[in-house]
């Protein structure tokens, strides 16, 4: 062991313990359910702070270098890190430490009915795979890591099993999770033969030794299976029903962090393992993710489920960090390594940013859950009263994902289009309008999710109560609303002072590419491409406080504020308010289903009841508005038609006869022995 790894090696066995500790101390405590809740979730919180030191030592320069040959055939359990690995473990830890604080007070709730022992060793056992799969080192590491995240992550989606509703998505999200699997095997497996070695780090050098086609058909499963993770379009299915059907800080986990390795794969394929692409890999991920970024906020825009609203927004934000590594590794296709550079920070940039306000979200959403005991925003409303320091939480991450400033997301999305509108340097049409497009897709993505976090909040927090149970909400306990609040913070501060972020992320893509961006930055404000585009958001922060004070200030001076009065607002001519003169939801997205009804594809039926004594009195009106998903039906029912064809007809084979059976096996013994010959 090098002199300089003792410090990472002993925090990896730090994190390590902790999350074993968790995990055991969970599963030992399981008669007592709030001790395994308790030393459950400590173990977490343990593990992920001990993971968020590695994180940082890595990103100053530290390495790893473990490799335990029992554990595993070909090349042993093999770990390692460099910057972009300890980049994601930052990323990781950043999530998982807020959750798991959270965590201890949301889940007093399932005491009683669901198993707080299965939950601590899901919850320990999910952080840890996570933190492996990015330390992994060789292909057998990475894809039993891999695999051990999602089992983890799919029983932990079970947690409410009895639901028949929660079922369905933990059966989806299995089932796509090893459909994506398979691709990765296949691909890891023929990047192996194809170079001749498992270790990931010799994969960039030996893949020149590959054919075109071959790393081509590479690319293209290794993709699939990582977009599949990652929730890219048409890839999404699982994501909006998996993560509303998890408790809320496992959905901000799911959404938050898992999520992102899939992002961490497809940057390991596009920059690392199979070395620079052909230009149509980066087109490929360019228009998947912008078409991601379009539709995933489309979805939710019509959304009145809060969290399946949130789950939709992760399919846009991935959409658009992916809108950055493809267009990074486009420049790099052409040579423009500086751009390239760019272009995947602002990528790495906004991945941190969504780790850091999805959670905030989610567990914001799960602060409301816990009090009104629906997901359904049209049965909210009014508790901003009630829920003061939660609402306050909830609109900060809104600013925040609605990429405003003074908040995180206005920075991340200020340098994707500084990157993306530098494309003029590429001296083909064709490409040049492939990024006009990528530019017009990411601003109707901002003006929409705008939209969209204004309904959330809106029709959630504003307003009038919509049910009992929303006016008798009660804000959430403390420990729900503290890592809300450092959330909050945190991203308040990766959008005033971006400067100690950016230079690590420099460093960590010139690792990896081999040149550092095209842009300067310090404490005054980022500069892109030799004054390109210049922003400050220190200063733009400090406007935003000083001009309301200024204006105060003025007013007070001139005497103007001096006659004011308190006096009701406008109701427009109405004697009584109540809830149901209130703008809801649905009216809220109705504009947007009319102006995109053929992506909508709407379903309106109405059913009048009337009086059994007259038509002329109504006795009840339903209305029901349904959107349908145009990929569940024209993409995916056709595939799961022609599977239960396939499966009615092969059930000519299952007899039930064991002798049947035993010829069958030996058939294939023979077949395979022929094979063999």
């Amino acid at each position: 062991m090098a002199p300089g790894e003792t410090v990472t090696v002993n925090l990896l066995l730090l994190a390590l313990g902790g999350f074993g500790a968790g995990a055991a101390g969970a599963l030992l405590a399981a008669r007592e359910p709030a001790i395994s809740r308790w030393v459950g979730h400590a173990g977490a919180l343990i593990g992920a702070m001990a993971a968020c030191a590695l994180g940082v030592a890595g990103l100053a320069g530290g390495t790893l270098n473990v490799v335990i040959p029992a554990l595993l055939p070909i090349g042993g359990f093999s770990l390692g890190m460099d910057r972009l690995s300890a980049f994601f473990v930052l990323v990781i830890a950043t999530a998982a430490i807020p959750s798991a604080v959270y965590a201890v007070a949301y889940t007093h709730s399932y005491e009683g009915r669901s198993s707080l022992a299965g939950m601590g060793l899901g919850l320990n056992t999910f952080l840890a795979a996570m933190v492996l799969v990015v330390l992994a080192r060789n292909a057998l590491t990475f894809l039993v890591m891999w695999e051990a995240m999602s089992l983890a992550s799919y029983f932990l989606v079970m947690t409410e099993a009895e639901n028949r509703e929660t079922e369905q998505a933990g059966w989806l999200y299995l089932v796509t999770t090893h459909a994506g699997f398979a691709c990765l095997l296949i691909g890891f497996l023929l990047m192996a033969h194809g170079t001749g070695t498992m270790v990931l780090g010799e994969w960039r050098a030996a893949s020149t030794a590959v054919d075109g086609p071959t790393r081509d058909a590479i690319f293209i499963l290794l993709a699939l299976g990582f977009g599949t993770k990652a929730g890219v379009v048409p890839l999404h299915i699982w994501l909006p029903k998996a993560h509303p059907a998890a408790p809320s800080h496992v959905s901000a986990l799911m959404s938050g962090v898992m999520i992102k390795l899939g992002v961490y794969g497809l940057i390991r394929i596009g920059f690392d393992w199979l070395g620079v692409g052909a230009s149509w890999w980066g087109g490929t991920v360019l228009v998947v993710a912008a078409l991601s970024a379009v539709l995933g906020v489309l979805y939710a825009l019509v959304e009145q489920d809060l969290k399946g609203l949130l789950a939709y927004s992760s399919v846009e934000n991935i959409g658009i960090i992916l809108i950055g590594v493809g267009a990074g590794m486009l420049f790099r296709s052409y040579r423009l390594d500086a751009l390239a550079s760019l272009a995947l920070i602002a990528g790495l940039y906004h991945a941190l940013n969504h780790a850091i306000f999805k959670p905030l979200l989610f567990m914001g959403a799960g602060a409301v859950i816990h009090a009104t005991g629906t997901r359904n925003m049209e049965e909210m409303g009014g508790l901003i009263k009630r829920m003061p320091q939660t609402a306050a939480c909830f609109l900060a991450g809104s600013i925040a994902i609605a990429a405003l400033p003074p908040f995180n997301g206005f920075v991340s999305e200020w340098l994707m289009f500084q990157s993306l509108l530098l494309s003029f340097e590429i001296p083909i049409t064709g490409v040049n309008l492939l990024f006009a497009l990528s530019i017009a897709a990411l601003a109707l993505t901002g003006g929409l999710a705008a939209a969209c976090f204004v309904k959330a909040f809106g029709i959630s927090f504003l307003a009038l109560p919509r049910s009992p149970a929303a006016e008798q909400a009660h804000e959430a306990p403390r420990m729900m609303r503290a890592p809300m609040a450092l959330a909050a913070m945190a991203c308040l501060a990766l959008g005033v002072a971006p400067v100690g972020l950016l230079g690590l992320l420099n460093a960590t893509v010139a690792d990896l590419i081999g040149t550092p961006a095209d842009m300067r930055f310090n404490w005054n404000g980022i500069v892109a491409n030799d004054a390109f585009a210049i922003v400050s958001p220190l200063w733009i922060a400090v406007a935003l406080v000083s001009l309301p004070a200024l204006v105060l200030m003025t007013m007070r001076i001139i005497g103007s504020g001096g006659g004011s009065r308190t006096y009701e607002t406008w109701g427009c001519g109405r004697a009584l308010q109540t809830a149901r003169f209130e703008y809801t939801g649905a009216a809220f997205a109705n504009p947007f289903k009319r102006v995109f009804a053929p992506l909508y594809r709407p379903v309106r039926e109405l059913d009048i009841r009337f009086h059994p004594e007259s038509r002329m009195f109504v006795e009840t009106i339903t209305y029901r508005d349904q959107i349908r998903s145009i990929f569940e039906e024209a993409l995916y029912g056709p595939i799961v038609r022609l599977v239960q064809r396939g499966a009615q007809r092969a059930r000519i084979v299952q007899s039930g006869n064991v002798h049947l059976y035993l010829v069958y096996i030996f058939a294939a013994l023979v077949a395979l022995l022929a094979l063999a010959g």
